[in-house]
């Protein structure tokens, strides 16, 4: 399923065109994958609607994409036909910089993300570096290890940027695809931690009563304590102004989005300094992810056997999945079935 133009989503409900291409061809450091599932990424949204955009198009879309190898470069030493790996956002960075010799190969100038900068999982066949693909756990079924890829990793970076604490509270903004995977995280990594969840729809603030949340409400609501540290996955600006006189001095917000819609931003005029900011509060985001980042995650995810909720689509469907997400029509990840 393609990506070939820009398109408003409120008016092009069918933004992916079926199309037959060429199985890709690998280079001697590369691995060819036969995809068996790829989760869609609010990301993806992003793209179709022009606010990052792909450096080519048209361009296969999905950076969250569980399948099997089966063809090798003929210098690949790390992998081998018929092991089942991940692949993420990242598709690859420069590793010369400051950054990739630091561990921040999100920050990487050279960047190159898939399924925006390079044919992505969106597809029966994709292909990537052997040092990018990561192995999956026996655990996890292909279904359950796809939003691991890139709700799961990116979330698990914005809560290794809150740094929160066992014993403290921390609010979720907005409770899809990933952040549903970081309370289930946050509770296990931090057995005291008390998770605060914002959403507008009651089924999720049903299914974040049910995954274990401290408190649940509506962004117009204040709970009774305030907050260490603030996730926000929502796309606009509103719930980011509201949240910001519900942490605590030293708080911080860490905004998980690529990009934020502009239908509200507006609304940031009423940030006040005093109220919002003042006593050391900070508003900060997240870039991309680390091979790391989808490594750990997946780790961590084994060991307290952490599994997303999610709904299964067929390729041919992936419209739907991506009109599900806008319309915010979402019940955990959504994951195609190729």
């Amino acid at each position: 399923m393609v990506l070939t133009k820009i398109s408003d989503l409120r008016v092009d409900k069918n933004p992916l065109s079926y199309k037959e291409t060429d199985v890709p061809k690998i280079n001697k450091t590369e691995v060819l994958i036969k995809v068996n599932t790829c989760a869609v990424c609010h990301t993806e949204l992003d793209e179709i609607e022009g606010r990052i955009k792909p450096i080519k198009l048209p361009v296969i879309p999905g950076h969250q994409i569980v399948g099997m190898v089966i063809e090798i470069g003929s210098e690949v030493k790390k992998l081998k036909n018929g092991d089942r790996v991940g692949i993420g956002w990242i598709n690859s960075a420069c590793g010369k910089c400051v950054y990739c010799k630091s561990g921040f190969e999100n920050l990487c100038p050279n960047f190159v993300a898939t399924g925006k900068d390079i044919d992505g999982g969106y597809a029966e066949y994709t292909k990537i570096s052997e040092d990018y693909a990561v192995p999956i756990p026996e655990r996890f079924t292909d279904e359950e290890a796809s939003p691991l890829l890139c709700a799961g990793a990116v979330g698990y970076r914005a809560l290794k940027l809150t740094g929160v604490e066992d014993k403290m509270n921390l609010g979720l903004l907005g409770f899809g695809a990933s952040n549903h995977l970081v309370l289930k995280i946050a509770k296990a990594v931090y057995p005291n931690l008390k998770p605060f969840v914002f959403a507008r729809s009651e089924k999720e603030r049903a299914l974040a009563k049910e995954l274990g949340a401290y408190w649940c409400g509506n962004i117009e609501e204040t709970p009774a304590e305030k907050l260490n540290a603030i996730i926000d996955t929502t796309p606009v600006w509103v719930p980011v102004v509201k949240a910001m006189r519900n942490l605590k001095p030293n708080g911080r917000l860490v905004i998980n989005n690529i990009r934020k819609e502009d239908i509200d931003k507006d609304e940031l005029v009423n940030i006040d300094y005093s109220r919002d900011l003042w006593m050391e509060k900070e508003i900060k985001s997240v870039a991309n992810v680390t091979f790391n980042d989808i490594k750990e995650v997946l780790n961590i995810a084994d060991i307290y056997d952490i599994k997303p909720a999610y709904q299964l689509y067929d390729l041919m469907d992936a419209d739907k999945a991506v009109m599900d997400i806008k319309e915010k029509r979402i019940k955990g990840a959504k994951v195609l079935k190729i």
